[in-house]
């Protein structure tokens, strides 16, 4: 799942019953979660629209992973 250069990295958690998300690559910590692939793409892209309207407040750069950062598997 990507967005805007920004990648989710996804997990299940079996306790919540709800898939949970966050980008991949850097530093900062950006969560979202949702109970179906729809609402956690949903709220995924929502988050990175988030973080990148606050950096801009903050005047602040937004983290980006670097292609050196990416690793396949």
């Amino acid at each position: 799942m990507t967005h805007k250069g920004y990648t989710a990295k996804i997990q299940y958690s079996d306790d919540d019953a709800l898939l949970i998300g966050r980008l991949a690559g850097i530093d900062d910590v950006i969560g979202f979660h949702g109970k179906s692939v729809n609402q956690l793409q949903t709220n995924f892209i929502e988050s990175v629209e988030d973080y990148l309207d606050t950096c801009k407040k903050l005047s602040r750069k937004p983290q980006k992973r670097t292609r050196e950062d990416l690793s396949y598997r």
